[in-house]
């Protein structure tokens, strides 16, 4: 028995065609919006910093959109390079960096795991504590008083701890719910075949956390290597950093009235987090991308 036959007005299929490339420009309205928004929130600061970083110091003293008549981009680097003591800031940057870096991502994501799986009022009220530190800042006086008292104070374990103790809210807020996504009976299979916590956690779970602890250390690495308040009460100049190094030369007058030394030392500064980003970015989002279709 054949299928009945669904007869349509004679003209529709023509006027719905119409309908949509009616449709069609308006869909063009979102994407053109979010890339004004782009250009105007990101690409017009870069744009100044980068012409001010390579114009004169008489040029400088206004900064502003237009190009320098003549570039001195490299002879600015050069200078800023030489002057600002950016190898030791570059250093000290980086030795604060890693191990924060490391150390909150572990802790993070292991203590994640935990409340993640283990359902109670306790863990509840646990959790709700372990990311309130997402709201709630840190207060400074009690953190330098209480590094003093630790002996930690001016010391760059001191620093690592402080920024443990920020930003692990956030690993564990990132972390948390994307464990409740991985199966159980992956951690159960481990377990018959004799396998203790901690080696579900390394050999299953952590592998597993690729995706999401890529992105919360992207935030991370941010937070730290721009960080100039914390610094400047913890470590006090003791150590340097690249922000605290450029807050210091410029509040003593090395760079007073030079905003082309300030933004070419601003564009040495992001050089580092640029380049890792560029390399990396492919892997990022492939890896977040598998994690959301798990």
């Amino acid at each position: 028995m054949s299928a009945p036959t669904v007869l349509r007005p004679a003209g529709r299929g023509r006027r719905d065609g119409r309908a949509n490339q009616r449709r069609r420009p308006a869909g063009y309205i979102q994407p053109a919006a979010a890339l004004l928004s782009v250009l105007v929130l990101l690409g017009i600061p870069l744009w100044m910093v980068v012409v001010t970083a390579g114009k004169t110091q008489a040029e400088a003293l206004n900064p502003n959109l237009q190009l320098p008549t003549e570039w001195h981009l490299m002879e600015n680097f050069g200078q800023v390079f030489g002057q600002g003591k950016i190898p030791t800031a570059l250093l000290g940057s980086v030795a604060i960096m890693v191990p924060t870096v490391a150390v909150v991502l572990f802790l993070g994501s292991l203590a994640a795991w935990i409340l993640a799986r283990r359902k109670s009022r306790l863990n509840s009220v646990l959790y709700a504590l372990a990311i309130s530190g997402i709201v709630l800042p840190p207060a400074v006086v009690t953190i330098v008083l209480l590094l003093r008292q630790l002996g930690l104070a001016g010391t760059g374990a001191g620093m690592v701890g402080v920024y443990v103790g920020m930003y692990l809210s956030t690993v564990i807020f990132f972390v948390t719910g994307f464990v409740r996504t991985i199966p159980l009976e992956l951690e159960e299979a481990a377990r018959m075949d004799g396998a203790g916590p901690v080696k579900v956690f390394l050999t299953i779970i952590l592998p597993l956390l690729v995706p999401v602890l890529s992105t919360a250390t992207i935030l991370i690495c941010l937070y730290v290597w721009n960080d100039v308040f914390y610094a400047l009460f913890v470590v006090g100049g003791r150590i340097d950093t690249l922000p605290l190094n450029l807050y210091q030369v410029a509040s003593s007058g090395l760079y007073l009235q030079n905003w082309h030394l300030i933004f070419a030392y601003i564009v040495l500064m992001s050089l580092p987090l640029l380049i890792v980003f560029i390399l990396a970015q492919r892997k990022i989002i492939a890896g977040v991308t598998s994690g959301a279709v798990k």
